[in-house]
């Protein structure tokens, strides 16, 4: 407990996944809403024609990636996913038991002492507000405050210390708290449940996070906490979401959840994490931390590594990934496919 509130600039990181998968990167922005009133209005008269799905559901298939006789069974995940789903691990699970090693999702992390994180414990406090005691009110442009007090109203309610929060934190609670009324859920336990069902059959499971080393972590919180994040374009986005695209995020857990993979490849995940994304790692404080340079390749180059290894030693391996990473434009599996390995998509 004590190292993840001392890692809490990372913990704000680990908030992107979740705008990353529903966060879409549009065109131009939207033309300011002339009041309030209509932009209530809209958020009100707006009935969602998609109902999410119910019950015990298969989810996806898994993609198959094979070199002589090595394989490797890579699962797509998703959120959010349906609330009242239950989903049907059976086949996952029979994969997992007859594999000699599951790799966990890619991501990045810090790692602090358990020693020295008590005693960042004190710069770690207010990691999440804007510099300066500004407020939303101050940060925002004055058309996306209107519309965000319209959302807050209908998703959040009353609540004065959310107001000091930077815009890319508050996003992600406004999203949350919107989906979760809208019958999705981000806290959606597949991930958790493939790596029990490993450990149940005594199955290596492999991170594959990628280490950031950082020298002076209690510098670099400091650093953070004074510096602007261009977070508007990200905090613009959640609204744009919440204000249009619940639908769109039903139809998108449904084809997860009914395992319909035409409809899954369809799917737009090429730009849908950029504004966020764009908004750590554009941000005056990541220009001038080493450890935050070039990130996402990093990350992806050292899923790779251990994707190969693994394919190397095992005749099976189950691997874990968004699946944004597998069917968008910037998928892992096109890079295994051009290093000479088979991929192979679920019927």
């Amino acid at each position: 407990m004590s190292k993840r509130y001392a890692c809490a600039l990372y913990l704000g990181f680990l908030t992107l996944p979740a705008l990353a998968q529903t966060v879409a990167q549009t065109g131009a922005q939207p033309e300011p809403a002339p009041a309030v009133e209509s932009a209530a209005e809209a958020a009100s008269d707006a009935v969602p024609a998609t109902v999410v799905v119910e019950g015990r559901r298969p989810g996806p298939g898994v993609w198959k990636v094979s070199k002589d006789e090595h394989v490797m069974w890579v699962f797509g995940l998703y959120s959010p996913l349906p609330q009242k789903m239950e989903w049907d691990s059976a086949r996952v699970e029979r994969l997992v038991a007859k594999s000699q090693e599951v790799l966990a999702r890619p991501g990045a992390r810090m790692e602090v002492g358990f020693f020295r994180g008590l005693t960042l414990l004190p710069t770690a406090i207010g990691i999440d507000k804007n510099p300066d005691g500004a407020t939303l009110r101050d940060v925002l442009p004055a058309d996306v405050y209107a519309r965000w007090q319209v959302l807050k109203g209908k998703y959040i309610g009353e609540d004065d210390s959310i107001e000091r929060r930077r815009p890319l934190f508050v996003a992600d609670t406004l999203l949350s708290a919107g989906m979760s009324k809208s019958g999705l859920t981000q806290n959606t336990g597949v991930e958790e449940q493939i790596e029990k069902t490993a450990r149940h059959n005594k199955v290596k499971v492999t991170p594959t996070t990628f280490s950031i080393e950082v020298d002076d972590p209690r510098g670099m919180m400091k650093a953070f906490k004074k510096s602007q994040v261009e977070d508007v374009a990200c905090f613009t986005k959640t609204l744009e979401r919440l204000e249009g695209d619940i639908d769109a995020m039903r139809v998108r857990a449904n084809a997860w959840a009914n395992g319909n993979i035409a409809e899954i490849s369809s799917l737009g995940y090429a730009e849908r994490d950029k504004a966020c994304n764009d908004a750590i790692f554009n941000s005056q404080f990541a220009r001038h931390s080493p450890a935050f340079q070039h990130l996402p390749e990093r990350i992806r180059a050292n899923w790779m590594k251990a994707a190969e290894k693994s394919l190397a030693d095992n005749t099976s391996t189950f691997a874990i990934l968004p699946m944004k990473d597998i069917v968008g434009p910037a998928s892992y599996l096109a890079d295994l496919q051009a290093k000479g390995y088979t991929v192979e998509s679920p019927k």
